[in-house]
């Protein structure tokens, strides 16, 4: 009976099959090197190579520890962690579908009639197996991993994310702490010009309004000092939020010179695009996509399970396990549909557009990021040309300023045109100041483009398909 029940389907087994397609990568119109940049070749997915702490380009012992503290503190990413948990334990689950699965249990029932109580004792096994004859459990853990390693990009994606938006807050603090210094030094230069002026009053070389005008100018740029007290703050308390602290327990000390500005090399390394988290996921949507039409197609053809119990029952308890009361089934389900008023039709053309539809949002990350790249590298570029300007601008405004300041004691000219020449070379000072801003952020596009940015090393290694549990 055995041999009769479980040899066809074993030579049921050995020529199952997989429905539904086989994944292939989308094609991609991509140019061989970007616009402004030379040296880039065409791009092949790497996004299992780990990016390295890319924030360590800007040589800022204080933001490396910024970042380890929000790896540790961030909820935002704490959740995100707990999504990929949610999504590798269901490929777990998906993948014991494929074993058979056993069951044991114990019933004790009493009962009763016209006077006369019986009772009985039951104990069991059973197990059970849903033989996987076109691939329908197959594809389903085929999606579900796929689904796995979109959420193990998720959460990168989430981490460069957080990272960026903290290195954006950290540089633009600091870059305000340049400007403090700077409108301190010019404080103390307007005290000075302010003591001049009033003893060149008092000697009756100048007016009373040259003081007046010198006195409006101190308090002005003493006011925009407090200002940026107000603007600092507000990023301190951003970067609290993101280390998962409350804004009243952090504060960040000062420090005497801006972070390092990272050096383009002339050639990057193409392959970091593909390993942009963003494009990671929607390239792996595609192949969970692209499996899930196969488990709707599956559902055209007949299911095959196995059965099998065995056990004791009995009406005593003294004589519960022993061989008069064992009892055991073997068996057998085979399952088709025969109609369905077109559900199954209609499924399979809804995986088939959830698909069409993937492969569309992984073209436009592509796109998208290949934009983003384009952006920061023109950025930094024309950037560094407009740097080098206002230096040289910043440069003649420092000579005019003390021109007009041996002028001023001579008293060959007023007070408003030191007034002018001093606010033109602040100004000009700000304004160096400020690009140096825009630079900072512009690398950090770069390399937020760049999925995080580059090591050669690291380039070298052998990829692991494994996703990362951070």
């Amino acid at each position: 009976m055995n041999a009769r029940l479980f040899l066809p389907c074993a030579a049921l087994v050995l020529t199952a099959c997989t429905v539904g397609p086989n994944y292939q990568a989308p094609a991609l119109k991509l140019a061989d090197a970007y616009r402004h940049i030379e040296g880039w070749k065409t791009a092949q997915p790497a996004d299992e190579i780990e990016p390295g702490a890319w924030w360590q380009l800007y040589r800022d012992p204080y933001l490396d520890a910024l970042i380890e503290r929000m790896q540790a503190g961030n909820q935002s990413l704490a959740a995100s962690e707990a999504r990929y948990r949610g999504a590798r334990a269901l490929v777990q689950g998906s993948r014991a579908r494929l074993l058979p699965q056993l069951r044991q249990g114990a019933d004790q029932t009493r009962s009763g009639n016209q006077g006369a109580v019986n009772n009985s004792y039951n104990l069991s096994t059973s197990a059970s197996w849903e033989i996987d004859l076109w691939g329908k459990l197959r594809r389903q853990l085929e999606s579900d991993k796929a689904s796995l390693d979109a959420s193990a990009a998720d959460l990168a994606a989430v981490h460069l994310s957080l990272a960026a938006e903290l290195a954006e807050n950290y540089l633009q603090l600091r870059v305000l702490d340049e400007q403090k210094r700077l409108l301190v030094r010019s404080v103390e230069a307007y005290r000075r010009s302010l003591k001049l002026t009033e003893n060149q009053y008092q000697a009756g070389i100048v007016p009373k309004s040259d003081v007046s005008q010198a006195l409006a100018q101190l308090k002005s740029t003493e006011a925009q000092s407090i200002d940026l007290e107000y603007r600092r703050a507000l990023l301190e308390h951003a970067i609290a939020v993101l280390l998962g602290m409350p804004p009243s327990d952090f504060a960040i000390d000062e420090v005497a010179q801006l972070p390092h500005l990272p050096a383009i090399p002339p050639e990057l390394p193409s392959a970091l695009l593909e390993r942009r988290p963003d494009i990671a996921a929607a390239q792996r949507r595609v192949i969970a996509a692209n499996a899930s039409i196969g488990v709707e197609q599956a559902a055209w053809y007949p299911d095959l399970t196995l059965s099998a119990s065995g056990g004791w029952r009995s009406g005593t308890f003294d004589q519960w396990v022993s061989a008069p009361n064992r009892l055991w089934s073997l068996g057998s389900a085979f399952a088709m549909p025969l109609f369905d008023g077109g559900r199954i039709r209609s499924r399979v053309a809804q995986a088939e557009a959830a698909y069409e539809q993937t492969v569309a949002d992984y073209r436009q990350s592509v796109l998208q990021a290949l934009r983003e790249v384009e952006d920061a590298l023109v950025g930094l570029a024309v950037l560094e040309r407009e740097y080098q300007v206002q230096q040289e601008a910043l440069a003649a405004a420092e000579e005019s300023l003390r021109l007009i300041e041996n002028q001023y004691r001579f008293g060959t000219v007023d007070y408003n045109s030191v007034i002018s020449v001093q606010t033109s070379a602040l100004s000009s000072e700000r304004s160096l100041l400020e690009l140096k801003n825009s630079q900072l952020a512009a690398s950090l596009d770069l390399l937020k483009a760049l999925g995080g940015g580059w090591q050669q090393s690291l380039l070298q290694q052998e990829p692991s398909m494994q996703p990362v549990n951070r």
